[in-house]
């Protein structure tokens, strides 16, 4: 009788103040998506990070019409090296080839460079990308070595932007949660004052704090689970039509989301919904109904 008594409490005030109601849910839903939004986003930085670093290599340019005893010394030094995992030489055909590939929408630009004028290099993968400065310490001096460029640093400038994306989501993603508390925390106020008086028969005689507060908290709990619905509906459709519809051709830049890592984020804003939402209507209660 009692739970039947809540549940009917809780539908009741929830379309009392339907509006309000309406309000909350919305913003919860919003703080929610970008929170999920930035749970994947996190997620997926660090996979590309392992995906592109164990990709990565160490360009050993060689300088100019070097000897052919030099470069195979440098050839061989690199194969025998513990650090060095493999080694492929790259002539100035092979990097010609791959410049006409690069830049084939401008065929002025490839027309005015000649093979020769391309220098030959090695392409040095190793072992553990970390280990880039041991290895060009060892290298940056050796006779017929013009260049070396760790291809990680060029990657880190992009996952440094990518990271800031993260931060400022999870900021917004903060600013909007705190919205959210303080529209459930108002929401709770006027649905606590408009039964103020069944509230006041209630404690005359002798309703336990727990069955008072129950309806109220069971409010904030459902809008926090409607919203959180609603959220990750948001996530699947930005799944759908966005990373899997038109972003689909930057799927060779951006390593694709898992619909495992999509599912993982409805508990979450689920949990974090239900939860912030009942401590906030909770504590409102206390400071109000001081029960």
């Amino acid at each position: 009788m009692r739970v039947k008594y809540v549940l009917s409490e809780v539908l009741v005030g929830l379309w009392r103040n339907v509006t309000m109601t309406i309000a909350m849910i919305i913003t919860m839903a919003v703080s929610l998506t970008m929170l999920g939004a930035s749970g994947l986003m996190y997620l997926q930085v660090d996979t590309m990070k392992k995906f592109y670093y164990d990709k990565i290599e160490v360009a050993i340019f060689l300088k100019v019409d070097v000897p052919e005893e030099q470069r195979d010394g440098i050839k061989g030094e690199l194969e025998t090296d513990p650090l060095v995992d493999s080694v492929i030489f790259e002539s100035g055909e092979d990097a010609y080839n791959k410049f006409k590939l690069m830049f084939a929408d401008a065929p002025d630009l490839v027309n005015a460079v000649k093979p020769e004028q391309l220098p030959e290099s090695f392409r040095v993968k190793l072992k553990n990308p970390e280990e880039y400065q041991a290895v060009y310490d060892k290298y940056k001096d050796t006779e017929g070595v013009d260049e070396i460029v760790d291809q990680r640093r060029l990657l880190d400038k992009i996952f440094n932007i990518l990271s800031a994306v993260q931060k400022m989501g999870l900021v917004a993603a903060s600013i909007m949660a705190i919205a959210a508390l303080l529209l459930v925390g108002n929401t709770i106020q006027v649905a606590a004052y408009s039964k103020r008086r069944e509230v006041a028969v209630m404690k005359l005689v002798g309703a336990s704090n727990w069955f008072i507060q129950a309806p109220f908290v069971l409010e904030a709990v459902v809008a926090g689970l409607i919203g959180s619905l609603i959220g990750f509906g948001a996530l699947v459709l930005g799944k759908v039509f966005l990373l899997d519809g038109s972003l689909h051709d930057l799927t060779d830049l951006l390593t694709p989301i898992e619909w495992s890592r999509v599912l993982l984020m409805l508990p979450l804003m689920a949990g974090v919904g239900s939860l912030v939402s009942a401590v906030t209507a909770w504590v409102t209660l206390r400071f109000y109904l001081r029960v």
